[in-house]
This record gives C-alpha cells, sequence and structure tokens, in this order.
C-alpha cells in the first residue's frame, strides 16, 4: 500500500510540478490544480475547483465545488469557504478568489463571494460581502480596515 501511494504522488508531481506531499487530502478528479500549489494535509478540494499556480494551501481546509482561486494565493489552515446559500438546497453559487489574496487561519468564505486582486483577510474573520483590491479586511463580518500603500520600486 505505502509503496502505490509512493508511486501516485511521484506521478503527480512529474504531472504538476508540486513541492510538497499532499497527505490525506481528499481531491476530487474533476479539480484542476495549477503548478506549484502546495495543499496541506486534511484538506477538501472539492469537484470542478479550480486553483492556478503558485498558491499555497494550508493543512484542514474545505474548498468545495464552484470555488475558483487564482495564482499567488495564500489559505491559511482551516479556512472554510461555503458554497450554498440556503442548505440544503443543492444550489452553488460561485466564490472567486483573485490573484495574490491571502486569507488567515480559520476564516470562513460564504457563497457567492468575489475577493478582489491582492485583498488580505485577517485570521478568523467571515467573508459575508465582496471584498475591493488591494485591502486589508478582517473582523465577523469582514469589513475593509484600510487600502494597501502603492509599493514604490
Amino acid at each position: 500500500m505505502l509503496n502505490g501511494m509512493r508511486k501516485l504522488i511521484n506521478k503527480i508531481k512529474q504531472k504538476y510540478g508540486l513541492p510538497v506531499v499532499w497527505y490525506r487530502c481528499n481531491i476530487y478528479k474533476t479539480a484542476k490544480i495549477g503548478k506549484n500549489v502546495s495543499i496541506g494535509s486534511d484538506t477538501e478540494v472539492g469537484p470542478g475547483v479550480i486553483i492556478r499556480k503558485n498558491t499555497r494551501i494550508q493543512a484542514k481546509c474545505f474548498i468545495p465545488k464552484g470555488v475558483y482561486i487564482g495564482e499567488d494565493c495564500f489559505i491559511g489552515p482551516g479556512v472554510i469557504f461555503t458554497n450554498d446559500k440556503n442548505p440544503p438546497s443543492g444550489e452553488c453559487a460561485a466564490t472567486l478568489i483573485n490573484d495574490g489574496v491571502s486569507i488567515g487561519a480559520n476564516s470562513t468564505i460564504l457563497p457567492g463571494i468575489v475577493i478582489d486582486k491582492n485583498v488580505t483577510i485577517g485570521a478568523g474573520s467571515v467573508v459575508t460581502t465582496d471584498l475591493p483590491a488591494n485591502t486589508i479586511c478582517y473582523g465577523n463580518p469582514a469589513r475593509v480596515a484600510r487600502i494597501k500603500s502603492a509599493k514604490k520600486s
């Protein structure tokens, strides 16, 4: 059994160029995962989920169908995405996480949310509305605390 698991991990590494081993993860066949994506242990990646390149997902996250995560994102440990506005209706609302987003540990993202580019979300936040680009947000419900300053070149 262990030898078979090692072979599977090596095939995945070759196909996707992964830098880490996915241990005890449940990743559906129809999930699309880009190059250099790191997924922590005990994480569920649902059917049809799209995770673009260079994204890091820490341990114990739940990412159901209907979630799109852009490039260069960081999803902290224990982050939960939801996809049903009126459970158990079975109607999935799409959630879009744009490039460069960082979500702190134990945050919850409600269904149908759009988080624009370069947003930082504090740990333990509950995101109930769309968040604008280049902002720092936190709280329950998450609110914009400030706008990030422009990077000097």
